[in-house]
């Protein structure tokens, strides 16, 4: 990553959609690692546990859709804005009346669905900021905040212990309230505004273009994979291993670690060999870890490991996704290109400021130069006449001096 990239785009929005991206991705997995006390309290079975973790996903899939729809609309800042003040709300009322029941539960989740639609909001807000070149790069690095698992792993079974899982629920929306307001004071919209679409528009890249459907099937694998290992592995970790809360977010965590690390490499790798290239790899690996996986090779540490490498590769993968789709539809995603257009141009701008700026001061320096070489030509002459003067025989310097 070279310095082109750091002065190619608007790093304090690149920043503020990781850290919005992260925080949204750890609200929208918290039911995730509070499954095994969340199941425990209301008596539910392995099959509605598996339901009530699924249900984020399913609606933050859904949700995403009508949100980048909203983005486009209303600029991705205030669809991003409205989203997480829509999320705190939700989480806000579960922590004050509490969850009773598997119904609720679900409701819950469909209103955390929210958060796991912020995906049509951070990357592209970051994204339009980059040319072509970087957009891997940049997408990388904002979609890394689905490290938020991560947090959510490792913090939500130890305060449930603590506290209860009820109290998670408003502890949240501490680190939720900090993200928003860095948001509104740090992100800026594009340049250029992205142009208003009809909402056939849509529709039509869905029901005219192959491509869109390659892509979501492309998306389903890693990104699916890495969203749906990270819901399960918690409750496969009790389960298989007899792992307690804790020590299933534990493992949890290491897998999804990997898995958000990966994510910003993963674009930076598919920039240099090919976004194809690197899917094509990270699809034959992911296929022989889970095989080895499911066919229960080791015990529950090789298990562990096989998932960390899953995971990975799936967090790879993602990054070669999001490299791919901006070339494809830099026009749904990229303000008809404008915005890129106009950045060069900035940037074009800028640099011949800076060139004449450096001429100008080249220039000042060979006057100052000139000018104190005169001075000093001046003062030598004038001495060198004196000198002369003084060298002259006094009667001859007198008649001189009659003559005048």
């Amino acid at each position: 990553m070279n310095r082109s990239f750091w002065r190619s785009g608007h790093t304090p929005t690149l920043f503020a959609s990781f850290l919005y991206f992260d925080l949204s991705f750890m609200v929208w997995y918290l039911l995730g690692p509070l499954q095994v006390p969340i199941a425990e309290a209301l008596g539910l079975d392995t099959q509605q546990r598996a339901f009530m973790v699924a249900v984020p996903i399913l609606c933050g899939a859904v949700l995403r859709l009508f949100l980048g729809m909203l983005a486009d609309r209303i600029g991705a800042k205030r669809a991003g804005v409205l989203a997480q003040v829509a999320v705190i709300a939700s989480l806000l009322g579960a922590w004050q009346l509490g969850v009773h029941s598997l119904g609720q539960v679900v409701a819950l989740g469909m209103l955390l669905g929210i958060a796991g639609a912020s995906f049509a909001v951070a990357l592209p807000l970051a994204s339009r900021w980059y040319p072509p070149e970087h957009q891997g790069t940049a997408m990388g690095i904002a979609g890394a905040g689905n490290s938020g698992t991560v947090l959510a792993a490792l913090f939500a079974p130890v305060l449930a212990a603590m506290f209860g899982y009820r109290d998670v629920f408003g502890l949240a929306c501490i680190p939720l309230a900090l993200t928003l307001l860095v948001f509104v004071l740090t992100a800026k919209d594009a340049p250029v505004p992205v142009a208003r679409k009809h909402w056939a528009d849509y529709g039509r890249v869905l029901v005219g273009n192959r491509d869109s459907w390659r892509f979501m099937f492309f998306y389903a694998i890693t990104f699916g994979g890495f969203a749906g290992f990270a819901s399960a592995l918690p409750g496969y970790f009790h389960d298989q291993f007899g792992f307690d809360a804790k020590h299933a977010g534990w493992a949890t965590a290491a897998c999804v670690l990997a898995g958000s690390v990966m994510r910003p490499l993963g674009g930076v790798i598919a920039d240099r060999v090919g976004g194809t290239r690197s899917l094509l790899g990270v699809y034959l690996l992911v296929a022989v870890l889970v095989a080895l996986a499911g066919f229960g090779v080791g015990g529950a540490w090789i298990t562990l490991a096989l998932f960390v490498l899953t995971l990975l590769c799936l967090g790879a993968g993602n990054g070669a996704v999001f490299q791919l789709v901006p070339q494809r539809f830099g026009q749904e995603i990229g303000g008809d290109g404008r915005a890129d257009r106009h950045g060069r141009r900035h940037r074009r701008l800028r640099a011949r400021r800076r060139a004449r700026r450096a001429q100008a001061a080249h220039r000042q320096l060979r006057a100052r130069h000139v000018a104190v070489r005169a001075v000093r030509a001046r003062r030598l002459g004038v001495a060198g006449r004196g000198e002369a003067r003084m060298a002259q025989p006094v009667g001859r310097r007198r008649r001189g001096a009659g003559l005048r």
